[in-house]
């Protein structure tokens, strides 16, 4: 499912336009990656969490070479889905 695809669903139930509908999904997604760039948790109850981790230097290695590479240390975003979530995903694949 594309960005798109959610706009066009959003868009049928709500009675809001495409343009309108975009607007506000782009809103969301730019309010998400502007907090989480400022290093804050977003908690969506009942969907899950956003926040940032910092994953440590590591060494890693070249497959194609067999060389070693340091991996440096950066923050990454993550999702923690909600237990509700799991279950009704969960449930629904049965």
């Amino acid at each position: 499912m594309t960005k798109a695809d959610i706009v066009n669903i959003i868009s049928s139930s709500t009675g809001l336009t495409k343009v309108e509908t975009e607007a506000v999904v782009k809103g969301f997604l730019d309010t998400v990656i502007d907090a989480m760039k400022r290093g804050e948790t977003i908690e969506l109850r009942g969907f899950g969490s956003f926040k940032v981790v910092k994953r440590a230097q590591r060494v890693a290695r070249n497959p194609k070479t067999n060389e070693e590479v340091i991996v440096p240390e950066q923050y990454v975003p993550m999702l923690k889905i909600s237990k509700d979530f799991k279950k009704a995903v969960n449930e629904s694949n049965v």
